[in-house]
């Protein structure tokens, strides 16, 4: 059964259409890639998902619950977490403040300051200092601390990797095994192909809005690949 279902998902920027008839679904525990280029949707999409951008869809369920009509902070209520892209982290605030304000709902569940730090203990080490003063890999892992600190059964991550170091990135992308582990479902956007197909279970191929390609890593070629991202076909 799936605990996201979406069908024909259309979303709006004024009189600007940005999506066009985007169905996904997600299963428990399950890690989701949503690939493209820039401007092909995929932020779109998960900020549509968590209320943020005017939306319509034939069927939009989590858990069994529509959340067509509900705002940000009922969606973060019902279990679903982002992480943006950027960070977005507040200026004014301590490492530790800023984790401390994604449990603002205090929706029950295991995830806590000290369990936050157990997975980036960097961030213990400098839990006093302003958050925008980390680097750009210690900012990214307080988002994503931030986030898990709101107890969400799903986690939407927004380019994770983006403009950060290989290294940085190896780090990041190892922490999402252990959330996993505790029954999170992952829907993770990401424009570095091999990254994605490396820690999905599915992918789906964003290009123009609209889902272009969708499948197993394993199931799918690189032409595929290619052919659904760039809209270039190499036969």
């Amino acid at each position: 059964m799936s605990v996201l279902e979406i069908e024909n998902m259309t979303a709006f920027y004024s009189d600007f259409q940005a999506l066009f008839g985007v169905s996904l679904n997600i299963k428990k525990g399950e890690t989701v890639a949503a690939i493209g280029a820039n401007g092909a949707g995929k932020s779109t999409f998960l900020r549509s998902i968590t209320g943020l951008v005017k939306n319509n869809a034939d069927t939009f369920l989590y858990n069994g619950e529509t959340l067509t009509g509900k705002v940000a902070s009922d969606i973060v209520g019902l279990g679903i977490a982002m992480v943006p892209e950027g960070r977005k982290l507040f200026p004014s605030l301590s490492v530790e403040e800023n984790l401390i304000i994604g449990a603002y709902q205090q929706r029950p569940g295991n995830w806590t300051l000290d369990r936050v730090y157990q997975m980036f203990p960097k961030l213990e080490q400098r839990k006093d200092i302003a958050g925008t003063a980390l680097s750009g890999g210690e900012q990214q892992m307080v988002a994503i601390g931030r986030a898990l600190m709101s107890n969400p059964d799903m986690l939407l991550c927004d380019e994770l990797s983006l403009g950060l170091a290989p290294i940085i990135i190896k780090d990041i992308y190892s922490a999402l095994p252990s959330i996993k582990a505790e029954g999170v479902s992952l829907l993770v956007v990401e424009q570095d192909i091999n990254q994605a197909l490396e820690i999905a279970d599915r992918i789906y191929c964003f290009q123009e809005g609209r889902i272009s390609l969708t499948g197993k890593p394993e199931d799918l070629t690189k032409d595929q690949i290619a052919t659904a991202y760039f809209g270039i076909s190499y036969d």
